[in-house]
């Protein structure tokens, strides 16, 4: 597989650095009520209602101190609550005040900012086991998850409490969250605001009926010959969106001749759909469910169908142990987990079609479901190991909500999320996609209504098919998001069953009675309008993207991106990912010249600051992954890597391989054959990428070992130096694609696991799980690594470009999840529109020849200690609203929330990690090493 023999291949666009995943470090503070000081410039704590304001915490635990809270009544980003709140920060020499490196208060120790210089220089970015990481959590919410943005980025809404806790997390966040919860740091002890509207009816909203006819012409009109789906772009049956379709029509019309053509196709793609790995393997716990509930739907027999025993081979395939057992079965996550089912709504349908085949549901089946229910009473859409963290959204809780209750016995959990749903349901009569959003999403309020009418809360779920019908469009489809234009069948399906007032549960298709002769001719069956295609084929539009990415208002001077608008520092991590989209693309090369030509001239930002005093190449700090940046980036467009910006980068990472590990407290090298400060496989693999299309496969020989022996059994990379145990999709494919270009075939079998890999990451949607979630970064990353065997991994390709598109802005931007804040981030939009090229940095190659650049414009931020009490030293919360504060200014803090992770260190490298704030790390980051 190697790219050096098949440089036709196209493959991946680099994306943001992996996460920082470290170690956790356990806090040890207590929680207690304390009183405490803060700086004039914070709000009365009391202020800050469920309904106004929002609450900041900082443990300072570590340092012997309480944990301090603070208020901001008109927060407009994290960063601001973290300055308002009356806290001061510093940033570091390398990234600036973005990156948030010490924390301080007049609460404690009379404003000294923690670490101190004696424990961290702050020079370049902190190691990923000791940092300020950044938890959020939304109203009702009474456990953290990592922001989906940094603190730069995120805009708190009312009655939302962040929190800063110094220490190390993992990918997942499962370890490193704060040591107290939400509630007990909100401010009046833990009030949260109760359902929106009537708090027994629902929201009070026009009324409104879902057209279901027009909708079943629209689903109709979506399949081939009438039997079945295809994947846009392609020939290839779409299985599950085909089971999507006949279930609308089965709800819309009944018993029909369109539906028993639907059924017989798929009960003829049952072992290609179900049984992927053969006839006598375990079945695809989910896709057997939906056949099977199909099967029910049409009154056929799930026992014969399409040849199976499709109940009966669900009852004998349910995993006995889980990984703790010591001898894990593949497609077993816990005890109880139907084989495969790797979903919270495959696990659940599973147990409902046994329900509906009139069959007990095995032992631990419907328990695992329970234990799948978060603390807020939402449900998580993964089936997460025990002890895992756990965060639900509306639509896998009204699905296990409907599950459960009709299979009895499960009362107090029922009503558990019962009460979730009513709460999360938004005034507009909609639910959100995922929790603390704040529009509604058309799939989630499709089944949040059908499980709030079977609980009996009719008026809620009116409410919500009122809110549906307004977003119906005029073709009678739906799209996934509040105020989308193309119709999807991911979402038209479910909200044909809220519009039929039915669901999975109770869904039959009966012959329809006689009825008094229509008035108007019978429909065909066909679309009244032909469905949308995205010219020129599947994927988001690159020019718009482009045109983001080169507006005014985000390329500063058409010349670089700003980490610090205020003054006009770069981000030279994230102008260089820009560069690389500019790149993959071609579609505004002289943009592309503008860029390159400040760097390489030696260009200098708002403080002054060039290209070099990024990488630190030549000097005490030599950043080995940022120096691999900057050199592909010339080798890209044909520039000299040996003397680009008056530097040669090569022999810069030819010095910068480590032959040992360095001891404490020098932190530059974690291993012989590593490079020296780059702290993520993401920022090694650039550094390899660079020597070996400069030719130097001997001295790139130790850090290609070094990478390769990083790999773990499943094919899959960790995303920090040294490794700390995670595996990520962002690595595994910059790791691919490194391996993929070293010469000969000694790492052939390394990268085809590493894309096997990758592709069992891919969600049902066709995005990838990262630091953020359902993240953009991850998806664009993903193609570029799967575009090594594009053939191969033509399916996942397609579905991975259709996420990217569906998470496109009109203004061309990206989001940087599918959960989180909404809006268009220039990293995940970089990121996105590079990747989805799938070419590959190992030979990205744009020639600037003929171009011009562009004309330079003229230039016009635990115990709890009670109010009133004393703030002792250690285990307290402490209002820092008090008098004595100690405000000062605060630094550009927040990184993007994106490095969590590598984003330790991984700010260094590339700015692109930040973007994936999923780690916490930093948000105005400073561009990271990635």
């Amino acid at each position: 597989m190697g790219t050096a023999q098949q440089q036709d291949r196209h493959v991946g666009k680099k994306r943001l650095l992996s996460l920082l995943t470290a170690a956790a470090v356990t806090f040890a503070a207590s929680v207690a009520f304390v009183t405490g000081a803060g700086p004039a410039a914070a709000d009365p704590v009391e202020q800050c209602t469920a309904t106004k304001g929002a609450i900041v915490a900082v443990d300072f635990g570590p340092f012997g101190g309480d944990v301090v809270r603070g208020c901001d009544t008109t927060p407009t980003t994290g960063y601001e609550l973290l300055h308002e709140g009356g806290f001061t920060t510093e940033g570091t020499q390398h990234d600036g005040d973005g990156f948030i490196c010490r924390i301080g208060t007049g609460s404690f120790n009379s404003g000294t900012q923690y670490p101190t210089p004696a424990t961290e220089d702050c020079v370049l970015t902190p190691q990923a086991t000791a940092y300020w990481s950044y938890w959020i959590a939304s109203p009702g919410q009474d456990t953290w998850s990592y922001s989906p943005l940094g603190a730069m980025s995120r805009k708190p809404q009312a009655g939302d409490v962040d929190a800063w806790v110094f220490g190390g997390t993992d990918v997942g966040g499962s370890t490193g969250r704060p040591t107290f919860t939400p509630d007990e740091v909100r401010a009046g002890g833990g009030a949260t605001p109760g359902p929106t509207g009537n708090p027994t009816g629902g929201p009070t909203v026009p009324a409104g009926e879902i057209d279901v006819p027009a909708a079943a012409r629209w689903v109709s009109g979506q399949l081939r010959e009438g039997t079945h789906v295809v994947d846009e772009g392609s020939d290839t049956p779409n299985d599950f969106l085909t089971t999507e379709a006949a279930y609308a029509l089965a709800a819309a019309n009944g018993k029909s001749l369109a539906l028993d053509k639907v059924a017989a196709h798929l009960a003829g793609r049952t072992d290609a759909y179900a049984y992927p790995a053969g006839a006598d393997e375990p079945p695809a716990a989910p896709a057997a469910a939906r056949l099977a509930l199909l099967a029910a739907v049409t009154e056929d027999d799930p026992r014969d169908f399409g040849g199976h025993d499709l109940l009966g081979d669900l009852v004998k395939n349910v995993c006995p142990a889980g990984p703790e057992s010591g001898s894990p079965t593949p497609g077993c996550t816990a005890k109880g987990d139907f084989h495969g089912a790797t979903y919270a709504d495959g696990q659940a349908l599973a147990v409902l079609a046994l329900l509906r085949g009139g069959i007990e549901p095995p032992a631990g089946t419907e328990e695992r479901l329970t234990q799948l229910i978060c603390q807020d009473g939402s449900v998580t859409g993964i089936l997460l190991s025990p002890g895992e963290y756990c965060d639900g959204d509306p639509a896998t809780t009204g699905l296990v909500a409907l599950v459960l209750d009709e299979a009895g016995g499960h009362e107090a959990a029922v009503a558990k999320m019962r009460t979730y749903l009513k709460k999360a349901q938004l005034s507009s009569g909609a639910f959100p996609a995922y929790n603390g959003a704040a529009t509604g999403s058309v799939a989630p309020t499709a089944y949040a209504a059908q499980a709030l009418r079977a609980l009996g809360d009719g008026d809620a779920a009116d409410a919500a098919v009122a809110w549906l019908s307004r977003e119906q469009l005029d073709d009678g489809g739906f799209g996934l998001d509040e105020g989308a234009t193309d119709a999807g069948l991911y979402a038209t399906g479910p909200a044909v069953l809220a519009g039929a007032g039915t669901d999975l549960v109770t869904l039959v298709a009966k012959a329809p009675e006689p009825t008094v002769p229509p008035t108007t001719p019978p429909t065909t069956g066909g679309p009244t309008t032909q469905p949308t295609t995205r010219p020129p084929g599947v994927g988001p539009d690159l020019k718009k993207g482009i045109a983001f990415l080169t507006s005014p208002a985000n390329l500063h001077q058409g010349r670089y991106y700003r980490d610090n608008e205020k003054t006009g520092r770069a981000d030279f991590g994230l102008t260089i990912d820009g560069a690389f989209a500019l790149a993959a693309t071609g579609h505004d090369d002289n943009a592309l010249r503008t860029i390159v030509d400040f760097l390489e001239q030696g260009g200098k930002d708002g403080e002054g600051r060039s290209l070099h005093d990024w990488t630190g190449v030549g000097g005490k700090y030599a950043l080995g992954g940022s120096m691999g940046k900057a050199a592909v980036l010339a080798q890209a467009v044909e520039r000299d890597p040996r003397d680009f910006g008056g530097q040669d980068l090569i022999a810069g990472l030819a010095d910068a391989v480590c032959e040992k590990p360095s001891t404490a407290p020098d932190r530059s090298c974690p291993a012989a054959g590593a490079y020296t400060y780059a702290p993520s496989v993401f920022a090694h693999s650039l550094g390899i990428i660079a020597q070996l299309r400069a030719g130097e496969e001997k001295a790139a020989k130790a850090p290609i070992a070094y990478l390769a022996g990083l790999q773990h059994g499943s094919g899959a990379w960790p995303s920090l130096i040294p490794a700390t145990g995670d595996s990520e999709v962002d690595s595994t494919a910059m790791a691919a694609m490194t391996l993929d270009l070293v010469p000969g075939d000694a790492h052939a079998a390394a990268v085809d696991k590493a894309l096997s890999w990758l592709a069992s990451q891919q969600l049902a949607d066709g995005g990838f799980p990262g630091a953020s979630g359902n993240s953009v970064n991850s998806a664009g990353l993903a193609v570029q690594g799967l575009s090594l065997d594009a053939e191969k991994y033509d399916r996942q390709i397609t579905k991975a470009l259709k996420f990217l598109a569906s998470q496109q802005n009109k203004d061309g931007g990206f989001n940087v999840a599918k959960e989180g804040q909404r809006g268009s981030d220039i990293r995940a939009s970089a990121q996105a529109v590079g990747g989805a090229t799938g070419v590959s940095f190992g030979i990205l190659a744009r020639s600037l020849k003929g171009t011009t650049p562009n004309p330079v414009p003229s230039s016009s931020t635990p115990a709890i200690v009670t109010p009133g009490d004393s703030a002792g030293g250690g285990g307290g919360i402490v209002n820092a609203d008090g008098p004595g504060g100690g405000g000062g200014s605060l630094a550009s803090t927040g990184a993007q929330a994106l490095g969590l992770a590598a984003a330790a260190a991984v700010l260094v490298l590339a700015g692109w990690r930040t973007v994936v704030a999923a780690r916490n790390r930093r948000e105005a980051a400073a561009g990271g090493e990635r």
